[in-house]
């Protein structure tokens, strides 16, 4: 066997990734919503929702976010066949496949080293999804595949196994990820036994030990006899008969009920007794979250659709999540403050929970209810109207405030002969912008140096104008930045030797046109291999003055 080889998924298109365009984002004020009032200090503002295809915004936040996302939430399609009606089955599974690696090798990317990826997910797909994931994370990552009841009742019309769950699939970055545990108050209906002499609710718990090791001959010294009220010999023998033993040897539970008379408790089951130990409900005791996420504790797809029907009861979106299981994600995964984020915002529930939660967000949506249906459900979230989903819970009262971006255009495009060219609606600071992002510099202009427009580290600098600079400007130039810096000057064309030590200068865009795919708008149904570099010919000089 070829010691390379190593087991993974594979399908049609797998090695065809995509060059992507890292694009520039553009706010439009005219949408952007801050509440009127600043409700409390900590108020949450600068919250983004991104207009535009999910995988070319990723990108576009690569370069900010990258290692600062503490949690990551998405609602995928679930590529039931809808959505790929013109395709057979086995390149629809390969599209549908493709598609989720892509987004999932940049949202990796973007998470933190304690940050955590949940997607709900159902049958169709969800264990080839597990295996995409385990490549991309590690198979150590896996934190577990968490089973919602999505519906509270037994669909009476299926044809054959009533759908009655979704798969929520959970990983992490690396191991300094720490799950936090629930508090009890959300788990009040396991303690439903009142003990009179302490005024206390507790639950049971048997004594006779459940699971692994235990069975008497595992632990011999566990079986061992214990008097019943009516004076029977009681042993630890399983409802099947088999030989069982108890949790606590004979010396520790003479002693636990010397101390606490009341610790355990018998109740007789049929002919038999089975003794159990009370455990009590503390004010502050918690619990890890159990791998079963029942509908009565995180909401389920009917209740999902009521809190849709708050703000926009013409038009229902068709597949919403619940706020109430939104929040028990956040509250394993996340603190007050973090920054969460939906690729598949769908109609907002991420972003109104977090806000909500008083946690930071970013949304990205490319259908058109990223305007009919989340921004009307955040203003009112904003202004505190909204009084439906999980308000109550957390006595939200509004406050905080989005704002709201689209993609910018490709930055290049082809004239009517096919040549590349600047995009001509780019400004000079959105090509400064845009050009920073694809070398990999901070866009960060300086007010009084004319040719600092960003910086890669406090010495690094790049300079961007759309003016043919001369051999004695780029000598003048040079002398301005000095020993101690470099600068990366990018313009449409230079005269001179191109020799000077401290500067790099480059041609625009003859020196962008190999890095990425140019002019793609959408890789939603990416099935052929968009990867071929874009002509070199033909890119334009003087498009802007950059001052």
């Amino acid at each position: 066997m070829n010691r390379n080889q190593r087991l993974e998924l594979t399908w049609v298109g797998k090695d065809n990734r995509p060059k992507l365009e890292p694009r520039i984002l553009l706010e439009d004020p005219s949408i952007s919503y801050h509440a009127k009032h600043r409700v409390t200090d900590n108020d949450l503002f600068d919250n983004r929702l991104i207009y535009g295809d999910n995988l070319l915004a990723l990108k576009a936040l690569e370069a900010d976010y990258s290692g600062k996302i503490k949690c990551v939430f998405i609602d995928p399609p679930y590529n039931t066949g809808s959505a790929f009606t013109h395709y057979d089955d086995g390149l629809e599974h390969s599209i549908w496949l493709s598609m989720m690696r892509d987004r999932i090798d940049i949202i990796r990317r973007l998470l933190a080293d304690d940050g955590s990826l949940w997607i709900t997910i159902d049958d169709n797909e969800a264990h080839y999804l597990k295996v995409i994931c385990d490549e991309i994370f590690g198979r150590r990552n896996f934190i577990g595949n968490i089973v919602w009841q999505k519906a509270y009742s037994v669909r009476m019309d299926a044809k054959s196994v009533s759908m009655d769950h979704d798969h929520i699939l959970a990983y992490r970055k690396t191991e300094a990820f720490s799950m936090q545990r629930l508090k009890f108050d959300q788990a009040d209906k396991q303690f439903n036994l009142f003990d009179e002499r302490t005024q206390r609710y507790y639950r049971r718990r048997s004594l006779r030990k459940e699971g692994s090791n235990s069975l008497r001959i595992d632990r011999p010294n566990l079986f061992y006899p214990i008097i019943a009220p009516d004076g029977i010999e009681v042993l630890p023998i399983k409802p099947n008969g088999i030989e069982g033993n108890w949790r606590w040897g004979q010396s520790t539970y003479l002693k636990n009920i010397e101390e606490q008379p009341d610790l355990v408790e018998w109740v007789k089951v049929k002919d038999r007794w089975e003794l159990y130990v009370k455990q009590y409900k503390e004010d502050d005791s918690t619990r890890p979250a159990s791998s079963f996420w029942p509908s009565n504790e995180v909401g389920h797809n009917h209740e999902a659709k009521e809190e849709v029907k708050a703000f926009n009861p013409a038009d229902v979106f068709s597949t919403p999540k619940p706020e109430r299981l939104l929040k028990r994600i956040l509250e394993i995964s996340t603190n007050a403050g973090d920054l969460v984020l939906d690729s598949f915002a769908g109609s907002g529930t991420t972003g109104a929970v977090a806000q909500k939660m008083r946690r930071r967000w970013i949304m990205i949506e490319l259908g058109q209810h990223a305007k009919t249906h989340i921004v009307p459900r955040l203003k009112k979230v904003i202004d505190g109207n909204d009084k439906n989903g999980i308000s109550n819970a957390v006595s939200w009262n509004g406050g905080g405030g989005f704002r709201y971006y689209q993609l910018a255009p490709s930055l290049l495009e082809q004239d009517q002969w096919g040549n590349w060219i600047i995009n001509k609606s780019y400004n000079p600071e959105m090509l400064t912008e845009a050009l920073c992002k694809l070398e990999g510099f901070k866009f960060a202009p300086s007010e009084s140096v004319y040719w600092k427009h960003g910086f890669s580290t406090e010495n690094d600098f790049l300079y961007v104008t759309t003016s043919v600079l001369t051999h004695e400007q780029l000598q003048q130039l040079s002398e301005e930045v000095g020993a101690d810096q470099t600068l990366l000057v990018l313009c449409p064309a230079f005269r001179g030797s191109g020799d000077y030590y401290n500067l790099t200068v480059k041609k625009i865009p003859k020196h962008v046109l190999n890095r990425c795919e140019w002019g793609h708008d959408d890789y939603s149904l990416r099935i052929e291999n968009l990867t071929q570099a874009p002509l070199e010919s033909g890119y334009q000089h003087n498009l802007f003055n950059v001052k």
